[in-house]
């Protein structure tokens, strides 16, 4: 069962990922993303990764997602305002072209590793709070790093925002 569920979750984010490049209109591209992000999920789901799981469903699709539908509704972009691609499907043919010999090369070089011990893994492997002891006692440096790079990005943002403003007003 497993088994089934996890290829109709790959051809789901195959031909969501593929939707998402061959579509012209924007808000369909998005669709094609969300059913990727979702069918991702649930691949993290059969892998007991329940905090992945999670936060792919909850942040990516559910908030990423809306803010960017928002966005693509509120620009309210017709199909004269977008910009002509007359190589495009050369271009994704070029790519998979491209693309195939390497991703062959990769299961190759899998299909010839040393097979591992794929029991079950133990109980909480992926859960919120091995996680979160994980990241509050091995990584709590680059966090708190990380955490202040975030801090400084929004500042800035901020910063941009209001010149922007006072340009416009003057």
């Amino acid at each position: 069962m497993i088994d089934v569920l996890f290829v109709a979750l790959a051809f789901f984010a195959i031909t969501g990922a593929t939707s998402m490049l061959l579509y012209k209109s924007p808000i369909y591209a998005a669709l094609g993303l969300l059913i990727c992000v979702i069918s991702i999920g649930g691949l993290f789901a059969l892998l007991s990764a329940s905090f992945m799981f999670m936060v792919q469903i909850i942040v990516y699709a559910g908030a990423i997602m809306t803010l960017l539908l928002f966005i693509l509704m509120y620009l309210n972009i017709d199909e004269e305002d977008l910009p002509e691609e007359p190589n495009r499907n050369f271009l994704i043919g070029v790519g998979i072209a491209v693309m195939l010999p390497i991703n062959a090369l990769i299961l190759d070089t899998i299909a010839k590793m040393p097979q591992a011990d794929m029991s079950v893994v133990e109980e909480g492997f992926g859960g919120v709070k091995e996680i979160g002891v994980l990241l509050y006692n091995d990584w709590i440096i680059p966090l708190e790093l990380i955490s202040i790079l975030i801090l400084i990005a929004v500042i800035g943002s901020v910063v941009l925002a209001k010149k922007r403003k006072a340009k416009e007003l003057n």
